[in-house]
Formats: C-alpha cells, sequence, structure tokens
C-alpha cells in the first residue's frame, strides 16, 4: 500500500502513480474528492483570456500544447468554484499560493475574500521581458496571493534575512520543446514550496499543467498530487519528470 492510496476519488479521469507519494489525477477538479487535506496548495490556474487574442500578452505560442482554456464569461464562476475546492481541501493550518494575470485579478481577490481565505501578501512576480506593444506600457509582471486560513498557525520559512514582496526571476524558453502554454520557471515554485511547506508535507495542485509543481515536489522531497484536465499533456509532464 502507497502512502496516497485511498487518498482521493475521481469520477472518469484516469490515475498515473509517478511513484510512492507522487499521482496525477487526470480530470476536472470539480470532479475529484480527496480523503486527505493539503498542507500546501500552489494553483496556477487558466487566466480567463481570449486565448488567440492575447497569444502575445502572455508570452504563448500558437504551436503549443493544446490548453484547455475558460472563456472570460464562465472565469467568475470558475475561480470561484477553484477557490473554494481549494479551501475545503486545505488543513487549517495550510498556505495557498494563486497566482493570477491582471486581466481577471479582480474576480480573484473576490473569490478569496467572498470564500474567506486571509490574504497575508500579494507577491509580484517580475521577469526579464514582454512582448513589444505600441500603445500600451509592456506586460511584465505576474500576481502570486499567499493564502492562509488562519492567521496565527500556519508555515513560513523565510528563505532570506529580509524577504520582500517582489520577486525578480527569470523566465526560461526551451527552444524546440513543445510546451504546455506558459509554463512558469522551476525557481518560482520553488520558492513558493519552499517558504509554505516542510519536507513530507502533502502538496496538491488541482490545476498542474505540464507538472512543475510535481517535479519541484519530488526534488525538494514533498508529497504531491497533482489534477490536470487535459489528458493530452500527460507526454510533457512525463519529459519533465524525468529531467531531475
Amino acid at each position: 500500500m502507497g502512502i496516497l492510496d485511498g487518498a482521493f476519488i475521481c469520477r472518469s479521469g484516469d490515475i498515473l502513480n509517478i511513484d510512492d507519494g507522487y499521482y496525477i489525477i487526470f480530470d476536472d477538479f470539480r470532479n475529484v474528492t480527496l480523503n486527505v487535506k493539503a498542507d500546501l496548495i500552489f494553483a496556477d490556474p487558466p487566466f480567463g483570456i481570449d486565448f488567440k487574442g492575447n497569444l502575445h500578452t502572455y508570452n504563448r505560442k500558437a504551436d503549443a500544447l493544446s490548453y484547455v482554456e475558460v472563456s472570460k464569461d464562465e472565469y467568475p464562476r470558475f475561480i470561484i468554484d477553484l477557490v473554494k475546492w481549494c479551501y475545503n481541501n486545505l488543513k487549517d493550518n495550510g498556505s495557498m499560493w494563486l497566482v493570477s494575470g491582471w486581466n481577471n485579478l479582480r474576480w480573484v481577490l473576490d473569490a478569496v475574500e467572498d470564500v474567506g481565505f486571509i490574504q497575508l501578501n500579494h507577491v509580484i512576480w517580475k521577469y526579464q521581458f514582454g512582448v513589444f506593444t505600441r500603445r500600451r506600457f509592456v506586460t511584465s509582471h505576474y500576481h502570486l496571493l499567499l493564502l492562509v486560513k488562519d492567521e496565527r498557525d500556519y508555515t513560513f520559512n523565510k528563505l532570506e534575512h529580509y524577504p520582500e514582496d517582489v520577486w525578480v526571476i527569470k523566465r526560461k524558453y526551451q527552444h524546440g520543446v513543445e510546451t504546455a502554454g506558459n509554463e512558469l520557471p522551476d525557481e518560482l515554485v520553488e520558492r513558493c514550496i519552499l517558504t509554505s511547506s516542510n519536507k513530507n508535507d502533502l502538496v496538491i495542485d488541482p490545476v498542474l499543467g505540464s507538472g512543475t509543481t510535481l517535479k519541484v515536489c519530488r526534488r525538494l522531497g514533498r508529497r504531491c498530487i497533482g489534477i490536470e484536465i487535459n489528458p493530452s499533456i500527460k507526454k510533457r509532464i512525463v519529459e519533465k519528470l524525468n529531467d531531475l
């Protein structure tokens, strides 16, 4: 018996067991029932933009792996479902990192407040460049919200003496590698996981994408359950996990 056997029930999706303590469920997170609660949840959901019209805005390429987007009209309902699911599947002393672009940030902030999360920090991730624009400023940042249930009881490991809420972390682009849309750099995810969890803690990513969270958790000794709606991305996830 693995240490996470029986930890979840999914309605229709396939389950990929990477090794003991590391699972991927290919299903919509709304179809997954967990019998364990997370010490940390990391979520980088779709941003709810017109994908084709905004390829350059978020540095996505049209030839990326098929990407399951959420329409702008669907986004308010989607984000409240996601935040509520995360709140219900997080330990009372757990934490959550939630990534957002700027377009629908208002819906994200409303969902966080409506569900009952406490926002500890609003971190800005500044990367090294965006796409050239003629009549507006170049977009070269994301938002990361650090959320908890209990502001008196949560994990916070200071990684430096004077940690600030603006992070300058370079993006890495892999030429000739089929990617899953807009992949986050390992360094960014690693910083979140090291700050808000300890070894052997359980990290859950309900919108796993190409598997960066699971890859980083394996390297850092955290258990991980990833949930990804798009089964066609499995090949990319396995490639990334083999690149440890």
